[in-house]
């Protein structure tokens, strides 16, 4: 399973995305951030950044 946590490139954020694959968690993360933060644009180098921060779960406390 992975795991993004939103307040990891939001701050305050408390909002999370798990899923099997990474690009699962992509999308639920992308689609978090059009309706919680308005995002209407999501660009090629924050969706990076959300790769960059998505981790294994059992791996992190």
């Amino acid at each position: 399973m992975k795991r993004f946590d939103g307040g990891s490139l939001i701050p305050g954020a408390t909002w999370h995305a798990t899923a099997e694959s990474e690009a699962e968690v992509v999308r639920k993360a992308v689609e978090k951030l059009k309706i919680e933060h308005g995002e209407t644009d999501v660009r090629p180098d924050m969706v990076e950044r959300i790769k960059e921060r998505i981790f294994d779960v059992g791996t992190r406390h």
